[in-house]
């Protein structure tokens, strides 16, 4: 499914080259904007994006580092399966000292690209406000991934095309800083439009995500706003963010009812490289029964998830997030091993049934997730609510998002073990939460708020190799070759790849 169409010149502005392509994905030359519709734009940069944090490059890491980042390796949910596998070097001893990795640096601008054409057009050759608020949305989406690996990343140069073939790297922070005034912008242009005599058509099948409801794109906008100000909690400027949040707080936030998926009609098919749902597609069966990229064989589950997770009492996900090694419901069968670790005389526990759905919406922003920053937030006197109320919701929605009930979620979250009233650090166990319900299609979030927090402390490696100093997981990865080869200028000035730069070396808002 790699990408046949190279965006050529847009790559070149940006130091990128060779990308991914399969189904409902259009690339297009920017210098030619006008070649596609905001319609044909806008479910291709929806696609790409949901692709990108779940799918076919994913963060949770494949057997060639070269390609791909470990985060959910690192983060303490899978490790690769020592029975009848070589171990990776590079995932257990945190070699990544390396510019050959492409991902996900080459992915994030080919979408970009696409998103900042829909918004060109958007704003001249088929002038509409929606498109317009929906793209400011999904760079958001997409530039603060980009930051969360990097930390500087070309931004206001990136897509000047011809005109700039060596953009300026700007800052972390100030790209998070234009990002919320970008989704300040998004919302009022949504409410501009609603409060115009004759409002401008609003998308419709084409959005795979609400399918045009701008009440639920407004709410989206606001909580990648929530999730902007949130990461910046280690900051000396985060109280003073807190106006930024009241400003747009009637706006609301995506949760468990309206939390951001994609969904193109996916399904069990080998039709197009695969049309099922991206995480299934890495790690679910094909149609013929046989395994599909790496099939539910080369991760299973890590001990230090399962071993939490047991000892919250959390049996009911845990049978969800992995699968039992004797195919029972007794929680006990879920069986994990540590990181690094080398041959082992039993049989580990693979991706459990609550993530394996060929046809099941992509997610992008899960509805946990939202709550538990609201959560969070709530706590830190950012904004108004109840800590514990929206505690329990997040814990609620996880629940249901696996297939389990209301009344399942709120047996766990009663337990005193569990419940936040009776916690004596609030915020590792709204963070502990958010990481159990983060397993499969989040963990590079939850690997951010490990940086942003240290929650929950995650084990090193045991492999005896393992780099960095006790305790040590990597802190960054590092920017690919081409951009060495293009723009060496520019990335030059940059943290060099070294073993000092991978582990000292912080994203901004890190801890």
């Amino acid at each position: 499914m790699k990408k046949l169409t190279i965006i050529i010149t847009m790559l070149a502005a940006v130091g990128l080259w060779g990308c991914k392509k399969n189904f409902l994905d259009e690339s297009f030359n920017p210098n030619a904007p006008s070649n596609s519709t905001l319609q044909l734009s806008l479910t291709s940069a929806e696609k790409g994006a949901a692709d990108i944090i779940n799918g076919w490059d994913s963060y949770t890491g494949i057997l060639n580092f070269q390609l791909y980042g470990p985060y959910a390796v690192w983060e303490g949910y899978w490790i690769e399966n020592p029975t009848g596998y070589i171990s990776n070097a590079l995932f257990t001893q945190y070699s990544v000292q390396t510019t050959t990795a492409n991902f996900p640096w080459a992915d994030l601008y080919d979408n970009l690209s696409d998103i900042n054409i829909m918004e060109v057009n958007s704003r001249g050759v088929f002038p509409n406000v929606n498109y317009e608020a929906i793209a400011k949305v999904l760079k958001a989406y997409d530039f603060e991934q980009l930051v969360d690996n990097y930390n500087n990343v070309p931004y206001s140069q990136a897509f000047l095309g011809a005109k700039n073939l060596t953009p300026v790297y700007d800052s972390g922070a100030s790209i998070y800083a234009d990002l919320i005034k970008q989704l300040d912008a998004a919302i009022t242009l949504i409410n501009t439009n609603e409060a115009s005599a004759s409002p401008e058509a609003t998308p419709g099948s084409d959005d795979i995500i609400f399918g045009g409801n701008m009440d639920n794109w407004k709410k989206f906008a606001n909580t990648m706003k929530l999730r902007l100000i949130m990461r910046q909690s280690n900051l000396p400027t985060f109280a003073s963010l807190k106006a930024e949040l009241t400003s747009t707080a009637s706006e609301g936030y995506v949760d468990g009812a309206t939390q951001v998926t994609t969904q193109p009609g996916y399904q069990l098919s080998d039709a197009f490289g695969g049309q099922e749902n991206p995480f299934y597609l890495n790690y679910g069966l094909r149609p013929d029964g046989t395994t599909s990229l790496y099939g539910n064989f080369y991760y299973v589950a890590n001990s230090f998830c399962v071993n939490l997770m047991n000892g919250l009492n959390d049996t009911l996900r845990l049978k969800r997030v992995y699968a039992t090694v004797d195919g029972s419901n007794n929680a006990n069968q879920v069986v994990g091993a540590p990181n690094g670790i080398g041959t082992v005389p039993y049989t580990l526990s693979k991706i459990g049934p609550g993530l394996l759905s060929a046809t099941a919406p992509a997610v992008m922003f899960s509805g946990a997730e939202s709550l538990f920053l609201q959560a969070e937030a709530a706590n830190d006197g950012m904004i108004a609510g109840s800590p514990t109320a929206l505690y329990n919701a997040g814990i609620t929605a996880s629940f249901e998002a696996l297939g389990l009930t209301d009344a399942q979620a709120a047996a766990y979250y009663s337990q005193p073990t569990v419940a936040l009233g009776s916690s004596a650090n609030v915020e590792k166990s709204i963070i502990t939460q958010k990481y159990i319900s983060l397993n499969g299609y989040g963990v590079f979030e939850a690997y951010n708020e490990y940086r942003r927090t240290g929650y929950p402390v995650i084990p090193k490696s045991i492999n005896p190799g393992a780099l960095g100093g006790p305790g040590q997981l990597p802190a960054r990865i590092f920017y690919p070759q081409i951009e060495y080869s293009t723009n060496p200028v520019n990335v030059g000035l940059q943290p060099p790849a070294t073993i000092a730069t991978e582990f000292n070396s912080k994203i901004f808002w890190a801890k």
